[in-house]
C-alpha cells in the first residue's frame, strides 16, 4: 500500500472509531420513572429497579459493587446535576435495570446470612431470563461494577447464552488462587458509615461535595448494614479464556482498585476477539457518577449500539 493510501485508510479508521464512540443526541425527551420489580431466584425474592424509556433498542442489567446497592450507585438524584447512570442510559435508548444482590438494598439476605459468588451469578442468570421474557427481541447486556464485575464475568462464563454483550468496569480481581473459605459463625453485619460510603470518590474536584453528601445519605438509607461475602475460593473459577461474549473493559484513569496489570491480564486472556479496553480520562472508581460521566456514557453506548451489535453477530 502506498503511503498516501495508508494515510487515507488510517483517517477512515479513525473517523469510524470516533463515530462509533461519539455521544449520541439523547433520544428520550422526558425522564423515565424509577420502578421496582421482584424476580424470584430459587424461591428467594430479588429487588430489581428499572428506568425504561419509549421503544428502547437494548437492555442493560447493572450490577453494583461490594458495598452499596443499585439505587445509590445507578440512580443518584441531585438537584441541578445530572449524575444518574440510568437516566443517561434512557436518554440513549437503553433500558436500564439495576439488581440488588442478596443482602443489599431491598433484597433480603440469603437464609444463611451470607452472599457467595456462585449464588450471586445464579441470581443474575435468573434475572437475565426474566429480562429476556420482558423484552423479547431486544439484546440484553450485562454491566458489572467493581465486585459486580467479578459476578458478571462469572455469570457470562456460566451462562453465555443469556448475555449479548458484557461490560466490566472497575475490575478488581487479582489473578491467583484463593484457599477454601467456609464461614465461621454468624455474619458480622457491620453498620454502614458515612466515611466508608464516601470512600469511592478519590480524585479531587471530580464530583461536587453536594453530590458526595447525597450519595452518602442514599447509601446509609439503602444499606444501613453491610452485606457479608464468603466462599471467596469460588472466584478461582474466573477465567478470561472462558468469556466468549463480546466484552468491554472500562478503567478509570485514577482508580487504585483496578490497576492496569489486572485489566491487561483480563483483556489479553479473553476468549473473544470482539473486545475493547477503554480508559476513562480523569475518572476513578466511580467514574459514571463524576465529571467524566459524558465520556463514560459515550464509550458505553458506542459498544452497545445496535449497529455494532448487528455487525458483531455477522
Amino acid at each position: 500500500m502506498t503511503p498516501l493510501r495508508l494515510l487515507a485508510a488510517l483517517l477512515l479508521a479513525t473517523a469510524a472509531c470516533a463515530d462509533a464512540f461519539s455521544d449520541e443526541t439523547p433520544v428520550a425527551a422526558t425522564p423515565a420513572t424509577l420502578q421496582r420489580h421482584q424476580v424470584m431466584a430459587d424461591g428467594h425474592p430479588l429487588a430489581l429497579w428499572s428506568k425504561v424509556g419509549p421503544e428502547p433498542d437494548a437492555v442493560l442489567l447493572l450490577v453494583h459493587g461490594r458495598t452499596w446497592s443499585s439505587v445509590p450507585n445507578f440512580d443518584l438524584q441531585v438537584p441541578g446535576e445530572e449524575l444518574s447512570l440510568m437516566d443517561g442510559l434512557v436518554e440513549r435508548g437503553i433500558a436500564g435495570y439495576g439488581i440488588d444482590l442478596r443482602g443489599y438494598g431491598e433484597t433480603p439476605r440469603d437464609p444463611s446470612g451470607w452472599t457467595t459468588p456462585v449464588r450471586a451469578a445464579e441470581d443474575l442468570a435468573e434475572t437475565l431470563h426474566w429480562l429476556r421474557a420482558r423484552h423479547p427481541g431486544l439484546p440484553v447486556h450485562l454491566f458489572g461494577w467493581s465486585q459486580g464485575s467479578r459476578v458478571s464475568q462469572l455469570t457470562a462464563q456460566r451462562f453465555p447464552e443469556l448475555v449479548d454483550r458484557l461490560v466490566l468496569f472497575g475490575y478488581p480481581h487479582r489473578p491467583g488462587g484463593r484457599p477454601l473459605q467456609v464461614p465461621q459463625g454468624d455474619p458480622p453485619m457491620n453498620a454502614t458509615t458515612a466515611q466508608a460510603a464516601a470512600s469511592d470518590f478519590i480524585t479531587p474536584g471530580s464530583i461536587s461535595q453536594r453530590a458526595i453528601d447525597a450519595y452518602v445519605a442514599a447509601a446509609l438509607v439503602s444499606d444501613p448494614v453491610r452485606a457479608d461475602w464468603t466462599a471467596s475460593h469460588e472466584w478461582n473459577e474466573l477465567d478470561p479464556a472462558a468469556v466468549t461474549v463480546p466484552t468491554l473493559i472500562l478503567q478509570g484513569e485514577h482508580d487504585p482498585l483496578s490497576p492496569s496489570e489486572f485489566q491487561a491480564w483480563l483483556f489479553d486472556g479473553l476468549g473473544t476477539s470482539d473486545k475493547t479496553w477503554a480508559v476513562i480520562p480523569g475518572g476513578d472508581h466511580a467514574a459514571f457518577l463524576e465529571a467524566p460521566r459524558p465520556y463514560f456514557l459515550a464509550v458505553l453506548r458506542g459498544f452497545l449500539s445496535k449497529d455494532r451489535v448487528s455487525q458483531g453477530s455477522q
